[in-house]
């Protein structure tokens, strides 16, 4: 299949309505390449490594790009998009350059192109995420190794809400721990939790794309005999007592089962949440103290919060 890539030379204030007027003309993602980026000085407590090409970034401004099919509606949609960017002035919005550039690429090259960005990166004291692809040796020998294959549908396991959940588990996770993974994604916090000494892993996500992704790469880890991945919603249907249930998904999720995960979690038991933005952060607090947990941490990274509470020895 072939495939448009829509190229719009513009400015940071332009970024968000340009982004929402291209995801209306139907383009499922939005590549934003700021030339800002290569000067920010990135915290860097675990050693990383951020590998960033100048010739990937504008000179000057920003960069949007999106990709859209060939088909006989391609020229009436790039139209409608140029129109509707240059509506925005009306609004008083810089447009900066206000570029547009099309070109054709192969379905092939798009699939894999992301890929020159995906490096080894180490993420905890312990943990280093690399890329299957990568040839990486480890640099200690009490490092532990995560070969993750991402795909097109999952991050890479280095987001900060990951991280957050990675580090958390490497802190209060004990040897031959029963452990619940909601929304396991690629299955990275799943595979840590057994390299950890977990000794057996719950990882349920509603998404089968998910699904099919955790359990190829518990297998490429290796530890697809003590991890168990189903597609389910949440904690329905679930009488697994553990030890640790983590969950690394939006904020408006926990809150539809942190009185679930209250029942199912052992005395002592830990509930790991991640993936709050910093306007939530009070509201999951709240109502993890309702639902009848202690607040244990509260750690941030960036712009997002990780939440650890407790279910007391004693359930009030």
């Amino acid at each position: 299949m072939k495939w448009t890539e829509l190229c719009i030379y513009t400015t940071n204030e332009a970024i968000e309505p340009i982004s929402n007027i291209i995801h209306e003309a139907g383009a499922s993602g939005v590549v934003i390449e700021d030339q800002q980026d290569l000067f920010i000085e990135r915290e860097a407590p675990f050693g990383e490594i951020y590998e960033l090409n100048p010739e990937d970034y504008p000179e000057e401004g920003v960069r949007l790009k999106a990709y859209l099919p060939v088909n006989s509606f391609l020229g009436e949609t790039v139209s409608e998009i140029k129109q509707a960017i240059n509506n925005l002035l009306l609004y008083d919005i810089d447009l900066g350059m206000n570029k547009i550039t099309l070109s054709e690429v192969n379905e092939e090259e798009w699939a894999t192109a992301w890929k020159k960005y995906y490096k080894p990166v180490k993420i905890s004291e312990k943990i280093t995420i690399t890329p299957t692809w990568e040839d990486y040796q480890p640099v200690s020998t009490d490092e532990l190794i995560i070969e993750l294959d991402p795909g097109m549908a999952f991050g890479t396991g280095t987001h900060p809400t990951t991280v957050l959940s990675m580090q958390a588990l490497e802190r209060f996770l004990d040897k031959d721990d029963l452990v619940i993974d909601v929304g396991c994604g690629s299955g990275v916090l799943s595979i840590a939790s057994v390299l950890l000494g977990a000794r057996n892993v719950y990882a349920y996500d509603l998404d089968e794309v998910a699904v099919q992704s955790a359990k190829l790469n518990t297998k490429v880890n290796k530890v697809d005999k003590q991890v168990v991945v189903k597609q389910n919603n949440l904690l329905n249907n679930v009488d697994i007592h553990p030890d640790i249930i983590v969950a690394n998904i939006l904020a408006e999720i926990i809150l539809r089962f942190e009185r679930d995960a209250y029942h199912l979690l052992k005395p002592d038991g830990l509930f790991i949440t991640s993936g709050i933005i910093q306007a939530k952060k009070q509201l999951v607090k709240d109502r993890l103290m309702e639902a009848g947990f202690d607040i244990v941490e509260v750690n941030q990274m960036e712009d997002w919060i990780s939440i650890i509470a407790k279910k007391p020895k004693e359930s009030r």
